[in-house]
């Protein structure tokens, strides 16, 4: 879909949205279909190519709307209210549009679950490849085991925030397995790159995880906030969270024919985030995405390439998805600098990380709308304003002498 078939498209949506809510009073407020009605009415897996626009609009009609509570139906008078307005509803599709995140690189989530559960978290040193391994594990296990501390979980990354690496599932499962040991797989980021095939082997041994989650909302063109998290036992968590207040009580209680998510959770409600997901997969298709993911796959390694040709750079991690990983040879203070003239010149972003005590400078492919040329055109702007770092420091070193 391009920016004409979106506008052209966008107000087709605002009208049905309209007519929805002018006509909500002729709609039942409550459904009569049976739990599982949905799942016969759409196929098993995502189209190879795109469906259109109309067939995706006539099924939300057919297929969705007979399974809706109309909340916002003069008829519903259950709970509380749920708000909603026009200019909220306009805002909400520029949120969408400006896809602002609301953070400023604050992330270190799996720190924070330590800090919220009141348990200690421990570091797993990685191998050359920045991935963690089995020995590695087994030597903090045996050391906190002797310590009289208690392993129970244990995360592993697939495609790190720092440098995109990927840790050991083949030899980390096992590990987990035979320890009791809870293990959580977070792909957040390169999960998305899993629907190509010649980057699923990155998943092998991802059979013995118990919980496994990426964020669709990261690579697969599905605005924030989207994020997919799988369960080996459901039970695990409905066990720990499910309360039954009298108000939350229906006739399908018990009857294993419905998935109620608010058991899984500590939030009571949720977005209809998944309605997202089936538009952008019915409209690109498998085909479609895999393209995208390709084609950004692509630009790293034609900005990988432009580093490893200029020999004042060197690139500090294996490229593998969307993420290049480089510095200027020198001290930590020239990269530094350089990152300041980067961010300072406003025209293009972007943000460090360390590898091995180094500080080190990121360049992901980040946008829909990024070719070749802006890639070029970054490089660029990085090496002149890297030449000018550079002369400038040449030039202090020739006062000093």
């Amino acid at each position: 879909m391009n920016a004409s078939d979106f506008r052209r498209r966008g107000k087709e949506m605002v009208d049905y949205v309209a007519d929805y809510l002018e006509g909500i009073e002729g709609r039942q407020v409550y459904p009569d279909v049976q739990p599982g009605y949905l799942r016969p009415l759409i196929p098993a897996t995502a189209p190879q190519e795109p469906d259109t626009f109309e067939d995706i609009l006539q099924d939300v009609e057919k297929i969705i709307m007979p399974g809706v509570t109309h909340w916002h139906s003069p008829y519903f008078f259950a709970y509380f209210p749920t708000a909603s307005s026009y200019p909220a509803m306009l805002a909400d599709m520029l949120c969408g549009a400006i896809g602002c995140i609301g953070f400023s690189w604050a992330h270190s989530s799996v720190e924070r679950a330590g800090l919220i559960g009141g348990v200690k978290l421990k570091a797993i040193p990685s191998d050359g490849k920045f991935a963690m391994r089995a020995s590695a594990l087994q030597e903090a296990l045996e050391r906190d085991k002797a310590a009289g501390l208690i392993p129970f979980f244990v995360v592993a990354t697939l495609g790190t925030t720092s440098c995109c690496s990927f840790d050991n599932l083949l030899e980390v499962g096992p590990i987990c397995h035979e320890e009791d040991i809870w293990l959580h797989v977070d792909a957040a980021y390169a999960g998305s790159a899993f629907i190509c095939p010649e980057f699923r082997h990155l998943l092998n041994g991802v059979e013995f995880a118990d919980s496994f989650n990426f964020n669709p909302h990261k690579w697969l063109l599905v605005n924030f906030d989207c994020s997919a998290m799988w369960v080996k036992r459901r039970t695990d968590l409905t066990g720990a969270f499910k309360l039954d207040p009298v108000y939350l009580k229906h006739s399908h209680q018990g009857s294993g024919l419905i998935t109620d998510y608010r058991h899984w959770q500590l939030p009571l409600g949720r977005r209809f985030r998944s309605l997202k997901m089936w538009f952008v997969f019915r409209m690109y298709g498998v085909k479609g995405l895999q393209a995208y993911i390709r084609k950004h796959v692509q630009l790293s390694h034609e900005f990988e390439a432009f580093v490893l040709q200029d020999p004042r750079f060197e690139v500090c991690a294996e490229v593998t998805l969307g993420l290049v990983c480089f510095r200027l040879k020198g001290s930590d203070g020239l990269n530094e600098a350089l990152l300041e003239r980067i961010n300072s010149a406003r025209k293009i972003h972007l943000v460090p990380c360390r590898l091995r005590g180094q500080f080190v400078l990121r360049f992901a492919i980040c946008s829909r709308k990024v070719e070749s040329g802006h890639v070029r055109l970054a490089w660029e702007h990085i090496q002149g304003l890297a030449a000018e770092l550079l002369a400038a420091e040449e030039g202090k070193a020739e006062i000093k002498s």
